[in-house]
C-alpha cells in the first residue's frame, strides 16, 4: 500500500475550497505578497516500511516510545510498543497526546488483529478520537459486515464513508484527516461547527462534512463549549489493534 501524496493534496484542496476565500489585501499576482514556508514533503509508506512525514509535522508516534501519550487519567501509556508499531493492550484504556491539537492535518497508520476475531462491532475495533471527542472509526471491514455509520472510517454514528477501501486484517491502512474543530462565542453559541475530510487508503471517503456534535453510540450530543485544542485520542476497544507512523500538522486560519 503506498500514499500517493499528489492525490491526497489535490482531493484535500477541493474538499476545502468552499471554504477558502481570497484575501482581500492583495492584487492579483503581487510581487509583494509573502511567499509561503518551505518544507520537505514526506514519502509514502509501504507494508515493510514506514514513510516519512513531512519537514513541519509533529512526530506523534516514531515506532520507538510512547512518550508523547498518556492515559485518561495522565499516567505514561500501558499500550505495547514493538517493531515499530504500538499496540492496543486490551482493557489497559485508551491513550491521547500529551499536547492539544485543533484545526489539523493527521495521518494515521493501522493495522488489524491476524488472525480476525469477532463480528461486526467486536472485530478490530478502535477509534481515532480528534480533538478527544470526534471519532474515526477503526475497525475490520474487509469482508465484515456492521452498520453503516460504524464501519471503518465513518464518523461515528453520523457520516457512513462514501467507499468501503478497507484491506485485508494484517495489512497496514491509512487514514489522512483533515480537521477544522468548532468555535464558539462567548455565550457558547457554535459560530463554526466541526468539519472533517477523510481519505482511507488514498480513496476520498469523508468529503468535508460537517458534524453534529461529538459523536455517540446510539446518540448525537448537542455541542458544548470546549478550548479551541484538545488532546487527540486513540481508542481502547478491547481489540489488538496496530498504529505506526502517526504524525500532525497544525493548521493556520484559511488553510
Amino acid at each position: 500500500m503506498r500514499v500517493i501524496f499528489s492525490a491526497l493534496v489535490l482531493a484535500f484542496c477541493l474538499a476545502q475550497f468552499c471554504l477558502a476565500q481570497v484575501d482581500p489585501r492583495w492584487k492579483p499576482n503581487d510581487k509583494d505578497r509573502p511567499l509561503p514556508p518551505v518544507i520537505v514533503p514526506g514519502t509514502a509508506s509501504t507494508q515493510d516500511t514506514a514513510g516519512r512525514p513531512p519537514s513541519d509535522a509533529s512526530v506523534l508516534f516514531d515506532g520507538k516510545d510512547l512518550s508523547r501519550w498518556a492515559t485518561e487519567d495522565g499516567q505514561p501509556a500501558k499500550w505495547k510498543v514493538s517493531d515499530g508499531y504500538m499496540e492496543v493492550v486490551p482493557h489497559s484504556g485508551g491513550i491521547h497526546t500529551r499536547q492539544s491539537f485543533g484545526d489539523s492535518q493527521l495521518h494515521v497508520e493501522f493495522a488489524e488483529p491476524v488472525p480476525p476475531v469477532g463480528e461486526d462491532q467486536e472485530r478490530g475495533n478502535s477509534g481515532v478520537f480528534l480533538m478527544g471527542l470526534y471519532e474515526i472509526q477503526v475497525l475490520d471491514s474487509y469482508q465484515s459486515k456492521t452498520y453503516a455509520d460504524g464501519q471503518a472510517s465513518a464518523v461515528y454514528a453520523q457520516f457512513p464513508p462514501q467507499v468501503n477501501a478497507s484491506l485485508a486484517p494484517g495489512q497496514w491502512q491509512a487514514y489522512d484527516i483533515i480537521f477544522h474543530g468548532p468555535h464558539f462565542d462567548k455565550d457558547g453559541k457554535v459560530l463554526r461547527p466541526a468539519r472533517v475530510t477523510v481519505l482511507h487508503n488514498g480513496v476520498l471517503v469523508q468529503d468535508n462534512v460537517e458534524l453534529s456534535g461529538p459523536t455517540g453510540h446510539h446518540v448525537r450530543p448537542p455541542y458544548k463549549p470546549t478550548p479551541d485544542k484538545l488532546p487527540l485520542g486513540l481508542q481502547d476497544h478491547g481489540n489488538p489493534v496496530r498504529f505506526r507512523n502517526i504524525w500532525i500538522r497544525e493548521l493556520g486560519e484559511g488553510q
